[in-house]
């Protein structure tokens, strides 16, 4: 007696096998497919371009895009302007947003965390210590920078700031032409960990105080959370703000292709996670966690479809 459909993908995820051999045969039809995805030194970028290659495996009619981006804000525009199909975004500027007509979700991927990189000499230890020193907010319509800007403002600390990718900040803290920068996003992230590789002296500045105030004005998007040591070679452990992190998609693409996609992103989480660790969190179990984003009907389709 052959297996249902429910039945082989519930076999198949359980065996780890790529679950796309136990479905329809059929590809859906797609000329182009737009991932929105974030700037140089950032993890957006990184994942995003692992998961249009795993895309383009599985949609091999469909030529697959990974578009690098400033990260959050410029990915919602894009997709609110019909220039992205998909794009991932930190839940927090989302959530910022009036109207989510035209956006859903396809799943929670991981969580990213607030970091403030600072030279290990410097003399800002504290958040409020930024006052007055030119810091790196991180790029134009980043979620660094909706998240950071949104911190100054709450706490009143008035920095001199500027906008500028990762990459490009680390590289500026290094050369002392800024005195600490900004990142939110997943652990490790390639800039910071560049600079460890150089064997150049960081820290990150505690950012406890600043995270229960965000939970406290914000309530949703924000969670107290702690970098582990290890993350970035013999940087201690540092407590700081997490925010999770989604993959939207436009109303407009067909539930097929939404379908192929969370099928793709849930099922070959090991394969996008071999370079880039933090995949390795990406999960069904926490993966319809989407706040007050509603599912597409694809990616609902599929999520029903692997219930146990």
């Amino acid at each position: 007696m052959p297996l249902s459909r429910r039945t082989a993908l519930l076999a198949a995820l359980a065996a780890g096998l790529p679950v796309a051999a136990c479905t329809s045969t059929d590809t859906p039809e797609l000329a182009e497919l737009v991932l929105a995805t974030g700037p140089a030194g950032a993890v957006f970028r990184e994942i995003g371009g692992a998961l249009a290659e795993a895309l383009a495996d599985q949609l091999p009619n469909t030529r697959v895009v990974a578009r690098d981006t400033s990260a959050s804000v410029e990915n919602l525009r894009l997709l609110k302007a019909g220039e992205a199909h998909l794009g991932l975004s930190s839940l927090d500027s989302v959530t910022h947003l009036e109207d989510l007509d035209g956006i859903k979700a396809i799943g929670r991927l991981y969580d990213s965390f607030l970091h403030l990189v600072v030279p290990e000499a410097s003399p800002i230890r504290t958040f409020a210590d930024l006052a007055g020193h030119r810091v790196s907010l991180g790029p134009v319509e980043s979620g660094t920078e909706f998240t950071a800007v949104r911190l100054l403002r709450l706490l009143g600390v008035r920095a001199v700031d500027v906008r500028m990718a990762h990459a490009d900040s680390a590289k500026e803290l290094e050369k002392g032409t800024i005195d600490a920068f900004m990142a939110l996003t997943g652990i490790p992230t390639p800039a910071i960990s560049g600079l460890v590789a150089k064997e150049f002296p960081i820290r990150l500045v505690p950012l406890a105080q600043e995270a229960q105030a965000l939970t406290v004005e914000f309530r949703g998007p924000y969670v107290p959370a702690t970098i582990p040591a290890t993350t970035y070679g013999d940087v201690a452990a540092n407590d700081t703000v997490s925010v999770p992190n989604l993959l939207l998609a436009i109303d407009s693409l067909s539930d097929d292709v939404v379908e192929v996609v969370t099928r793709t992103v849930f099922t070959e989480s090991a394969r996008i996670a071999a370079e880039h660790p933090e995949a390795g969190r990406i999960n069904v179990r926490t993966g319809i966690a989407t706040g007050q984003v509603p599912l597409h009907p694809g990616a609902a389709r599929w999520f029903r479809s692997v219930k146990r």
